[in-house]
């Protein structure tokens, strides 16, 4: 089971910068380019360092895997289908009339540490609706991106980023496939208005074959492709949603009825774990590596 997780404050951050942008001069860039270049490549979460937030609440504060570019005068965001944001590196300010309001956006590098601001006025007297400041900074293990809300008061979240390659992957468990002939079978279950099944192949020549679907309102709406094998003493799980380029995650934990997969390099979900209570019903939880709240989906035997 696999898909895709955005936190409350990425949303926010998705539709500020979805705003066309137009800048009234060209202006000059100041920042040292050899030192904004330290932002430049891709960026994957590993883990929330908000001071006193519970380890149930912990996630990325933007989206968890980030790509930027450093150009010659912008810090460019590079979002999916070929979408990019530019922030000005100079601290020149750009104003974007909404009707009611205007929207400023103003970046500057200074002191190792990139920071933008987004802010909404009121177009009738200028007064503040909101204001959202984010910052990137690369430190020894990695960079911080920090996210404000109505600063200095309002709510701040801290994460750390770092560079896939750059993060150590797990140690993996021992095992065959056979180890996992309890997860063999026709699972089904639902999820609000939603059915989803599981199906997978008993062991047989060392992987254990899968295939998901979900349905809604008599329309499938998503399917994945899935196997189990394995490799080097233990087991990887390639997960293929939509029929994508495979991703693989090792098998890190593995008991009786639990097997734990993670993939750390991965933005989302970086650990999958099925489980198997007394009761013979099925349950796979995705997930981050460390914090936050999987996503579960319970399953029964089909026909049980």
């Amino acid at each position: 089971m696999y898909s895709r997780t955005w936190s409350a404050i990425a949303l926010a951050l998705l539709a500020t910068f979805g705003v066309a942008r137009t800048a009234s001069e060209p202006s000059t860039p100041t920042a040292q380019t050899h030192d904004v270049r330290t932002l430049d490549g891709e960026w994957v979460y590993v883990e929330d360092r908000t001071e006193g937030r519970a380890l149930e609440d912990q996630g990325p504060p933007m989206s968890p895997r980030l790509r930027l570019r450093v150009d010659e005068d912008a810090l460019v965001w590079v979002r999916s289908q070929g979408r990019e944001d530019r922030m000005a590196l100079d601290g020149s300010t750009i104003e974007v009339p909404g009707g009611e309001t205007i929207e400023r956006f103003t970046g500057a590098w200074q002191d190792g540490r990139f920071t933008y601001d987004s802010e909404t006025v009121r177009a009738s007297d200028g007064s503040r609706v909101r204001l959202l400041r984010k910052a990137f900074e690369v430190v020894p293990d990695g960079m911080l991106v920090r996210i404000a809300i109505d600063p200095p008061d309002g709510y701040e979240a801290v994460a750390l980023y770092r560079h896939p390659q750059d993060i150590a992957l797990p140690e993996p468990a021992q095992a065959t496939i056979d180890d996992l002939d309890w997860m063999s079978g026709a699972w089904v279950g639902a999820r609000g208005s939603r059915s989803i099944e599981e199906r997978w192949s008993p062991p047989l020549g060392g992987a254990m074959l899968g295939v998901s679907r979900t349905v809604s309102r008599g329309t499938m709406v998503g399917f994945e492709y899935l196997r189990v094998v394995e490799r080097d003493g233990g087991l990887v799980y390639v997960a293929q949603p939509g029929g994508a380029p495979p991703t693989e995650f090792v098998l890190t934990e593995l008991g009786t009825d639990r097997a734990v997969f993670e993939n750390p390099r991965h933005d989302s979900p970086q650990r999958i774990v099925y489980e198997l209570s007394a009761e013979g019903a099925l349950s796979a939880s995705i997930g981050f590596t460390k914090g936050g709240r999987p996503q579960r989906f319970d399953f029964t035997r089909e026909g049980s």
